[in-house]
Formats: C-alpha cells, sequence, structure tokens
C-alpha cells in the first residue's frame, strides 16, 4: 500500500487539474452514501467525526474519515484533522493511505471555485475571504483559477491570523492582498465591495448579512456542515439564486436550516447542485444583476476524485 503525505497531495493537486477532475466527477456520479457522524466527547472536549465513504465505476472505492474539534484553534490547531484511505473497489485490496487533511483541504477550496465558475460574474475581480485556517488559505488560489481575481481582502475576528495569511499568500506571488482589522465593521465594508465573497469558518453566528449583498455578488459557504453551524444570516438566502454541492446539504446546513426555519425559504427555492450543473441541466447564474448563493457540505465524491489523481499521480 503506497502512503501519500500533504506535500505530495498538494503536489498532486493543482487547482486547474483538481476542478475540471471535480467537474467531469459531478457529471459521470458515483456512489455516495450518506456520511455516518459521530459526537466525541473525553475528558470535557467535545468534537464531531466524520465517515464518509464513496465508490465509482473506475474501480475505487475510498473512506475519509474526519474528526472536527472547533475548541483547537485556542490551542493553535486546526480545527480538522482527517485520513483517507483508498481500495480497489473490485477486490478491496487497499491501495493508498492519503493525507486527509490536504484532501480536505484542497478538494473544498476546489469545489468552492468550481461552484463560482457557474456562478460568479465573469467579470468578478474583488474576492473577501472570510476565515483565515487552511482551507480559508487556498481559496485565493482555488478562485483566481476560475476568475481574473485582482484585489483580495482577508477577514478574522483575530486580526493577527488574517495578517499572517495575507503575508504567507504574497510571499507565494499572490497580488494586492489586503488583511482588514477584524471588527464587524470592516467586515461590512469589504462585503459590501465584494464580487465574490467565500466563507470558510467553523461560526455558529451569522456573519455576512443579507443587506451588504450588492447586485451581482456571488456569495461561497463552504465552511459550515452542522446544523449548529452559520455563516450567513437567512436573508441572505430569501429571494436570491441558490444552489447547493449536494442533496445532503438541505438537511445538514445550519444557514439553509435557519433560513428554512422564517417560512420564507424552502428546499424547493434551490435551483439546482453541483451535479445538475455539471451536467448542463441549469444554467447556473441568471443574470449579471442577480445575487448567487452556493453553500457546500462538502461529498465524498470530491475526495474519492482527489485522492485517485494523488494516486495516478504517485
Amino acid at each position: 500500500m503506497k502512503q501519500f503525505d500533504a506535500e505530495q497531495c498538494r503536489a498532486a493537486l493543482p487547482f486547474r487539474t483538481l476542478i475540471p477532475a471535480l467537474r467531469e466527477a459531478f457529471a459521470q456520479g458515483a456512489t455516495v452514501p450518506l456520511r455516518h457522524t459521530h459526537a466525541i466527547e473525553s475528558q470535557g472536549v467535545q468534537g464531531t467525526t466524520l465517515i464518509m465513504p464513496a465508490w465509482n465505476e473506475q474501480g475505487f472505492f475510498g473512506v475519509k474519515t474526519i474528526n472536527i474539534f472547533p475548541g483547537n484553534g485556542a490551542q493553535g490547531l486546526p480545527g480538522l484533522h482527517a485520513t483517507y484511505v483508498l481500495y480497489s473497489a473490485t477486490t478491496g485490496v487497499p491501495l493508498a493511505l492519503i493525507d486527509g487533511d490536504a484532501i480536505t483541504a484542497r478538494r473544498t477550496a476546489g469545489a468552492a471555485a468550481l461552484g463560482a465558475d457557474f456562478l460568479a460574474r465573469k467579470d468578478a475581480r474583488r474576492l473577501l475571504v472570510v476565515g483565515a485556517g487552511r482551507i480559508a488559505a487556498l481559496l485565493p488560489a482555488a478562485m483566481r483559477a476560475v476568475r481574473d481575481i485582482e484585489h483580495i481582502d482577508i477577514w478574522n475576528p483575530r486580526p493577527v491570523r488574517a495578517a499572517v495569511l495575507a503575508e504567507t499568500l504574497r510571499k507565494q506571488g499572490v497580488p494586492n492582498v489586503h488583511p482588514l482589522d477584524g471588527t464587524p465593521a470592516s467586515l461590512e465594508a469589504a462585503a459590501r465591495q465584494a464580487d465574490i465573497i467565500s466563507c470558510a469558518t467553523l461560526s455558529e453566528e451569522p456573519l455576512i448579512q443579507g443587506s451588504w449583498l450588492r447586485p451581482g455578488t456571488h456569495l461561497d459557504l463552504v465552511g459550515s456542515f452542522k446544523p449548529n453551524m452559520v455563516e450567513a444570516a437567512a436573508d441572505c438566502f430569501i429571494g436570491n439564486e441558490v444552489f447547493v454541492d449536494t442533496d445532503e446539504a438541505p438537511t445538514k446546513s445550519g444557514d439553509l436550516l435557519k433560513a428554512f426555519d422564517t417560512g420564507r425559504f424552502s428546499a424547493s427555492d434551490i435551483r439546482a447542485d453541483l451535479q445538475a450543473l455539471c451536467r448542463g441541466q441549469h444554467p447556473g447564474r441568471s443574470s449579471d444583476q442577480a445575487i448567487t448563493v452556493f453553500k457546500a457540505v462538502g461529498s465524498a465524491l470530491e475526495d474519492l476524485t482527489a485522492a485517485v489523481l494523488v494516486y495516478k499521480a504517485g
């Protein structure tokens, strides 16, 4: 059985390779059972583990185990840790053990950019990243793979983390990156100017308000994945063009569930998922003036796609 570390995953998954692979995978489809979710509690600390299997007709079967501990930030640790095991779908033979953190971060950012490629205006130039963790750090590169981004703002409630990420991105050659001061006022001001707002946090309180979204904005929500997690207020969804990654999102996403609770937005108002977009069954954004929202909770299909790319590259 081969083993691939984080650096090997990064090398095998540049976004200009990963995003088209995700597009093809959603168009082709795969078998993706509902994820298993378990609450973990030990020594007074609470977390969540997800077990996410998927297999395809190309002969690959994979299982990701991902552990989410929101309190890790206070200890200087990432909130998510994961492992991925890839098998033959025809024999069950283990093929590879892969760094699940790298898989998760890159496929999440890649799926966000895939959604934006259908839903953001073609002339989108200004990106606001909300968050400064592992996934947020990849969103500028992912979005730049599908749009000509010229200005990037980074907001985090701990402004030092936004500053560190901005400096890291500059060293990687990303131009025109601006860390914000972490105040709600700076977030609102940046959101009102953004063409794309991409949120990757574990927030349990709304960060983005619907009144901040000007016509033509694309709001991308990829951080929250449980009913108690919320990145955007309910009015971000009401009356706007809403899309999801998979049909699990309406049952898992706190953002969507809170919007449903208003009685002014329902699952039937969701326009399409990534599979329908990738198969050409829905055109995506209706006009340059529309406000689009993409809510993702992640899919084992994405993990499998990324894992196979890593395996084949090795």
